[in-house]
């Protein structure tokens, strides 16, 4: 029987082999090799069977090869960014082998995005971007640092939200929470020690005020340095800007549903859908959409999300091409609970274990959440003049609103009787949001590619048209009881506080206030609403040309001109003001090595425009003050590397920021007479090192890492900062890191690994000559998932903050972040 048994399997596995075997002699391959018009080779160009998700990418030597085709007819569509694509028809019989090798030029037009079922060499290392110089540049080719976080990452380390999927950047680091207040709501962060906010979307302006989801973010570009030259001064930072690019529609059908449950009440479901409209797969249409709700980890607060992104590409002909991406969200949440530090007297704390917070408590409760609705639509026209010049012509238009409770806890000296020896009480201070901001953005840009005798140019001219206006109609703001956080019981408080007399306002559970909506809306309702309208316009023109002198050695010239107008209140003329200012940006590039390393330099300029102010002299009469436009100038040395056959890429860069021409008001009195002067002299510089490694050494194993130093001072300017690092700086020193590994075969074939985490110096989030310093403790939390995958599905398990360490960030502001927490997800790709 045991015999019988054994050769009936034997036979078994016989027969299947040869099925196996027969059904491989059944496919077919195609190979060739990709080339350039100069005869060089075309490495990592995409090779795709148009219709399907099969593909690859060529090698170092433009070879390509894909391999068990099913017989039948196919089209090979070649393509890749920087280059022309080309299309060739095949007709597939079982068992062949054929080759087809293809001859492309360069050229400027963007590559959208292809979807292809092979083996990326790097996922996580998508470098290659048109937005960051507007044209058709290699990253080795560019004077300019940036970082892509790729969307393959972010579903690595199942990110559900914008300011984990930051923490991948190097040199930034949160400064504060988003608020949802209107105008600024979203988050703030710090960028080679500058403020800066998520403002962009594909290099156009997006303003939210509130979170971000990242349903539709295939990557992220931090742009580095001041870049007022190609993105104006209206949106960005001198630190550099950042950049969510969106993902756009292809030519077949697929797509991914994925579901994630996790720890402190979290749900997220995400669909990302497309599919082609007509039979010949010019039109396409794409949606991605996210439902979310998340509870906080103290004792109130939550989230609740709704988004929605479609986005339609049609290829009118070869020449023409239309892209309409839109996106809508409805955000639902409380206020990040935020403490802010009494900024007019010396301070009675100095840290966190002085302070005695505990991070658990909200001081907020779920009934007070504001909602901020938002919406943007962006239509881009892409028309081939020539082989050497392309029209890009762009339409943006947005939405922001926010409604709601704003709330926030200050601490100030009418709050610090003597008697209260240990730790603070904050007064809770909140208003009804209830603003409206609309921009509308228009941009014409040609971009050329051609020859100036022996010199190759490729340029972009850009005109550029943004108005802002906003309508705000939010409440006045009202006193909604105390909050003490400290070592004393509660008895002792309310006695220094109120006295024994006043029993209607103690303190219990340590705060005092009515955190219901109808005890808010009672007190909210004895102040008079906001009716104000302001409105900006700015129009820009700007031209950037890089030649390449040799193959090795390119240089960069860029200039914008920006002519800013603002009504300021569009009731009155009192505070109108225009300004017109320059900004140059120069770059050179030296490849020892072409495309392998690359030593760059560059001088860039940003600027704000400065508002004008009223001082009040000590007799009590105003003096208008106007001012002309601030500056912020860098200069930049490094080095980039793409080695080991695009197995590890590395950036490192020393820069070195100047301001000048900074606008400050020193406050003050004259014989019991409040006086308020303006001045025109503040100077502030930064300077750092950052590096940056993308490394795939094995198959299977991918490395992300960074590293920052920013070292800031206030040079000149207010006497209450003068000398010190400013509060927008962020931790000295910042590390990021992560690493997964997926077997990519044997018995573990699928499953995987993934390990990283975060390192913050110490941060002095109050740093001022009479009010003193804050100093938040320095931190580092690890993070480890575990995942198995397949071509169809992916099952992953993450857990964040292993250690669960206390963290938190600040910008003059004390905001406590996530503890420990666990989710696990699940998708399914079709």
């Amino acid at each position: 029987m045991k015999l019988k048994f054994t050769i009936s399997f034997l036979s078994f596995c016989f027969a299947l082999m040869t099925s196996v075997s027969a059904l491989a002699q059944e496919k077919a391959t195609i190979k060739g090799q990709i080339s350039l018009t100069n005869s060089q080779a075309a490495d990592n160009v995409s090779v795709v069977l148009k219709g399907t998700k099969i593909g690859t990418t060529t090698d170092e030597n433009g070879f390509y090869e894909i391999k068990n085709i099913k017989p039948g007819n196919y089209v090979i569509k070649v393509s890749g960014i920087g280059y022309s694509s080309k299309e060739k028809s095949v007709s597939l019989n079982s068992g062949d082998s054929i080759i087809e090798d293809f001859r492309i030029s360069e050229n400027s037009q963007e590559l959208n995005e292809i979807v292809v079922n092979g083996n990326r060499k790097n996922p996580l290392a998508r470098k290659e971007t048109t937005q960051v110089s507007r044209l058709p540049l290699k990253n080795l080719e560019n004077p300019q640092v940036y970082t892509t976080i790729t969307g393959e990452l972010l579903k690595e380390q199942v990110v559900t939200n914008l300011d984990d999927a930051l923490k991948n950047a190097p040199g930034l680091s949160p400064l504060w929470a988003s608020t949802g207040r209107g105008g600024d709501g979203a988050g703030y962060f710090s960028l080679r020690g500058f403020a800066v906010q998520p403002t962009m979307t594909n290099g156009l302006p997006a303003l939210n005020n509130g979170s971000i989801d990242p349903a539709n973010i295939d990557k992220i570009e931090v742009i580095k340095g001041p870049s007022g030259t190609l993105f104006g001064s209206s949106l960005i930072s001198y630190g550099g800007l950042i950049n969510l690019t969106t993902k756009r529609p292809y030519d077949h059908f697929g797509g991914e549903v994925s579901y994630t449950a996790g720890s402190y009440g979290l749900n997220r479901v995400t669909a990302d859908v497309n599919t082609p409209v007509d039979e010949e797969h010019k039109i396409n249409f794409r949606v991605n959409t996210a439902y979310h709700t998340e509870n906080s980890f103290q004792d109130a607060g939550f989230r609740k999300s709704f988004f929605f992104a479609p986005s339609l590409s049609y290829q009118a002909s070869d020449r023409l091409s239309f892209l309409i991406n839109t996106e809508f969200m409805n955000n639902k949440q409380t206020n990040a609970t935020m403490l802010f530090l009494d900024r007019g007297a010396e301070l009675r704390v100095h840290n966190m274990e002085e302070l005695g917070y505990d991070n658990k408590r909200s001081y907020t409760s779920n009934e007070l959440f504001i909602e901020t609705p938002s919406y943007s639509l962006q239509g881009q026209m892409n028309y081939k003049i020539s082989d050497q010049w392309t029209s890009q012509t762009v339409l943006s238009r947005g939405s922001s609103k926010s409604e709601g409770y704003y709330t926030y806890l200050y601490e100030g000296t009418q709050f610090a009787p003597a008697e209260i020896s240990q730790g603070i009480v904050l007064g809770r201070s909140m208003n009804y949001q209830n603003t409206t901001t609309l921009t509308t953005d228009i941009q014409q840009n040609f971009i050329g590619d051609f020859k100036l005798g022996n010199l190759r140019n490729r340029i972009v001219v850009g005109f550029d048209y943004f108005n802002r206006g906003q309508v705000d109609n939010s409440s006045g703001y009202v006193s909604n009881g105390n909050v003490y956080i400290g070592k004393l019981d509660v008895a002792t408080v309310n006695q220094y506080l109120y006295g024994i007399t006043d029993p209607a306002n103690y303190i219990t559970d340590n705060d005092s206030g009515n955190l219901t909506k109808a005890g808010s809306d009672k007190l909210i309702a004895e102040t008079d609403a906001n009716n104000n309208k302001t409105k900006q316009e700015v129009i820009s023109a700007y031209v950037s040309d890089v030649i390449n002198i040799t193959p090795a050695l390119s240089a960069m010239a860029s200039l914008r001109v920006d002519r800013f107008m603002t009504e300021g209140d569009v009731t009155t003329s009192a505070d109108d003001y225009n300004q017109t200012s320059l900004s140059p940006k120069f770059g050179v590039v030296y490849q020892p090595i072409i495309d392998k390393v690359s030593i760059f330099a560059n001088y860039m300029d940003g600027f704000a425009n400065s508002a004008p102010t009223t001082d009040v002299l000590p007799t009590g009469a105003n003096l208008p003050r106007t001012f002309k436009p601030e500056h912020a100038n860098q200069f930049e040395i490094g080095t980039k590397l793409n080695v080991f056959k695009d197995k590890l890429y590395a950036t490192f860069s020393y820069y070195d920021i100047k301001v000048t021409d900074q606008v400050y008001t020193v406050y003050g009195s004259t014989g019991g007479v409040p006086t308020q002067t303006s001045y025109q002299n503040g100077a502030q510089r930064n300077k750092g090192f950052e590096a940056e490694f993308i490394a795939n050494p094995i198959d299977g194993l991918n490395i992300v890492a960074g590293y920052s130093y920013v070292d800031a001072v206030l040079n000149a300017g207010d006497p209450s900062f003068v000398g010190q690092r400013p509060e927008s700086s962020g931790p000295r020193n910042t590390a990021n890191f992560w690493a997964s590994y997926k077997f990519p075969q044997g018995d573990l074939q699928g499953f995987g690994l993934g390990f990283g985490g975060n390192y913050a110096d110490k941060n002095l989030i109050m740093n001022r000559n009479v009010v003193g310093q804050f100093t938040i403790p320095s931190y580092t939390v690890l993070n480890s998932s575990i995942f198995y995958g397949t071509e169809k599905y992916t099952l992953t398990l993450k857990l964040d903050n292993i250690a669960n360490v206390d963290t938190y960030d600040g910008w003059s502001t004390i905001h406590p972040k996530n503890m420990r927490s666990v989710s696990a997800n699940f998708s399914y790709r079709f």
